[in-house]
């Protein structure tokens, strides 16, 4: 037989595909070996004093630091306090000297390390931000000086035991400032002054150490871009924006406010080309320990996806300290003394959310980069000339500055709308972020003109952002248009964020047709989602509908069944992953 003849030109295109391959493969493997899977233990030197003790999950008496490696964990933070009350369990300690040791202990143990300065004798966040006592009287200069030369001496120490902070965090939990008053956020120019001043000590004493400014509410896109526009207008310095990100203090399911967390990441990282991290995260793992790994899971999974390996990882607060030591509802370890499974989230490699696949423009009404009558991408109609005014943007957006509203003083009919055309035919979902002050004779979310009969759901009558989903578009045209309509009394008010027009089932291009397609009952479902006509062991993937993964779990023949009790109501995909196919349906949760 004839050997092919491959021109020279030719083998090394073929050659060079296969090198990139390689070398996709390996970069992935890489960034997912470098992401950082972190605790914070400042409890665990006072813990052990005290003669707390800890286990595996075989029950076996180890050591803390070798529980967490264990579990996937390969960074420790640890916060510092100025001159802290050493007598306190849970408020006191964490003085320089003993930072310093538990710093040493974490290094000699292989873990890479975050040093949390709060600047204060006890806890600082955003409730309180108090002065250390030694600091109490010092004017703004001195404070300046005292920031420097705090951070500069707790540095050197380490350094002198060799360790190496990858990353300090100047300050913790300060959208409102720190060192109040002087340092409060209201003068942002002495504030960035502080900042600054934690930098250039950072730098002096560790240069390789990366400058993490750190805010509450990583969900909150509006609140970061306040304070990081007016700390960059006023000059500040820092390499990484630090998040933390906790639902259950924001008495919400993590399926809520998980895709405006990853929106925020990527605006953060893109907005002022910066490196993000979640230098804290937790949830109520003696309730739900299950629902607190899925949310871990989700979280990693967001900060990875972070654009040009930006996201740099996820840090637990506080997993150790569990309840019959600190009394804090959110630890990640039972009172027995051994780690929930919450903790076994760490184990799981981080992947990149399957991407959004959305038809719309402007949908997060942002482009015009201001408040505006009819944002770009968009068309308004009104029933007289007068009523147009009721079709504006305004500031406090879902997830980022903007929103669309309908509002005016006077009785209004309006709509804003966009169409698609060259649509792909075939099934699509709609789905947006609303808030509705009520009393319309209309205010629908709506889907026309796509070759079948008009689909539109009515707002529900709330004042948080809540979203709501129009499944089952049929697109037989080529097109489809959707909008907002009211129908509204004077002084009637309606908003309407992150629009999301997207197909409906999505499938890999992995042998899809070489399997039987399986299925799900009962549909809709309230506890139990039941697999038919799949073989095999499969993993079980459920996606939000902006796709954020938020369940895994491993399914069998013998075993087909998944409890998704504590899914929030609404529309779900799960994709079915086994034997080389990769498949997706959609289920609609009661």
């Amino acid at each position: 037989m004839r050997t092919p003849f491959f021109s020279f030109t030719a083998r090394w295109a073929l050659l060079l595909v296969c090198l990139t391959g390689a070398q996709l493969a390996t970069s992935f493997s890489a960034r997912a070996q470098s992401f950082a899977k972190g605790a914070d233990t400042g409890w665990l030197q006072q813990m052990e004093a005290n003669n707390y003790l800890f286990y595996n999950d075989q029950g076996v008496q180890q050591d803390c630091f070798q529980i967490l490696k264990d579990k996937g964990i390969n960074s420790i933070r640890l916060r510092v306090w100025v001159n802290p009350y050493m007598t306190d369990w849970v408020n006191g300690h964490c003085s320089p000297a003993e930072v310093v040791t538990m710093a040493t202990r974490a290094k000699n143990m292989g873990f890479r390390v975050m040093i949390d300065f709060h600047y204060s004798d006890s806890w600082a966040d955003p409730g309180q931000q108090t002065k250390p006592a030694a600091w109490a009287n010092h004017s703004f200069p001195q404070l300046l000086t005292d920031v420097y030369d705090h951070t500069y001496t707790v540095l050197s120490a380490l350094k002198a035991n060799g360790v190496t902070p990858e990353w300090v965090q100047v300050g913790n939990e300060i959208p409102g400032g720190m060192l109040w008053p002087e340092g409060s956020s209201t003068n942002f120019g002495q504030l960035t002054q502080l900042i600054n001043k934690g930098y250039d000590a950072v730098k002096a004493a560790s240069p390789t150490s990366k400058v993490v400014v750190h805010l509450d509410k990583g969900n909150d896109n509006a609140r970061f871009r306040w304070f990081f526009d007016h700390l960059t207008a006023n000059g500040g310095r820092y390499d990484v924006i630090g998040m933390s990100y906790y639902p259950y203090w924001l008495n919400q399911d993590y399926t809520v406010s998980i895709s405006s967390l990853q929106a925020n990441l990527r605006d953060m990282a893109s907005r002022y080309n910066k490196e993000v991290v979640v230098a804290e995260v937790g949830g109520d793992c003696a309730s739900a320990p299950q629902n607190v790994y899925d949310m871990l899971v989700a979280v990693q999974n967001a900060v990875f996806s972070v654009p040009n390996g930006k996201g740099l990882g996820v840090f637990y607060w506080e997993p150790e300290g569990y309840r019959s030591f600190s009394g804090y509802p959110l630890s990640a370890w039972n009172n027995n003394g051994r780690p929930t499974i919450a903790m076994n989230a760490f184990l799981v490699t981080p992947t990149s959310p399957p991407p959004v696949t959305n038809v719309l423009l402007n949908h997060g009404f942002e482009a015009d980069g201001v408040a505006t009558q009819t944002p770009a991408s968009w068309t308004s109609w009104a029933n007289t000339a007068a009523n147009y005014a009721a079709d504006y943007t305004e500031t406090n957006g879902q997830a980022s500055t903007y929103r669309l509203t309908h509002w005016l003083g006077s009785a209004y009919q309006v709509s804003t709308y966009q169409v698609k055309t060259g649509l792909a035919n075939g099934t699509y979902t709609l789905s947006a972020w609303v808030m509705n002050g009520g009393g319309q004779t209309a205010c629908q979310l709506y889907a026309k003109n796509f070759g079948g009969p008009e689909k539109n759901l009515t707002l529900p009558v709330t004042n948080t952002w809540t979203q709501i989903q129009l499944p089952g578009i049929q697109v037989t045209n080529g097109q489809c248009e959707i909008g907002l309509w009211s129908d509204a009394n004077a002084g009637n008010w309606c908003s309407l964020d992150n629009v999301e027009l997207r197909p409906a089932t999505v499938t890999n291009t992995r042998s899809v047709a070489a399997v039987s397609r399986f299925e799900v009952y009962p549909n809709p479902v309230a506890h139990e989602l039941t697999f038919v006509r799949f073989t095999g062991a499969a993993t079980a993937r459920i996606y939000s509908p902006t796709r954020q993964l938020i369940l895994t779990r491993k399914i069998t023949v013998a075993h087909p069944s998944i409890d998704v009790s504590g899914l929030a109501a609404g529309l779900y995909e799960v994709r079915l992953d086994g034997a080389g196919s990769y498949q997706a349906q959609q289920f609609v949760k009661e």
